[in-house]
């Protein structure tokens, strides 16, 4: 779908921001190696969401964002 698709550049850019922070400089295979990692991994996570609720992919990538970032409120609590 194309939530998930989009975070193929939504990653590539973090992995920009994360270079830049550190002043590390990594090649063109590092990234896609990288983002290939991310990126199956994801995947996997949402087949496994689809097959398990018989729900489309749509929506199983929306559940895996909105259940990540719930988790990440429940872990670290809103912040002023």
């Amino acid at each position: 779908p194309d939530s998930y698709s989009n975070a193929g550049g939504v990653t590539v850019s973090y992995f920009e921001w994360v270079q830049n922070i550190q002043q590390l400089f990594w090649t063109e295979k590092d990234v896609n190696m990288r983002l290939k990692n991310v990126m199956t991994e994801a995947f996997h996570q949402l087949i496994r969401l689809c097959d398990r609720h018989k729900i489309p992919m749509r929506l199983a990538a929306y559940a895996l964002g909105v259940g990540r970032v719930a988790e990440a409120l429940r872990v670290r609590g809103i912040y002023p």
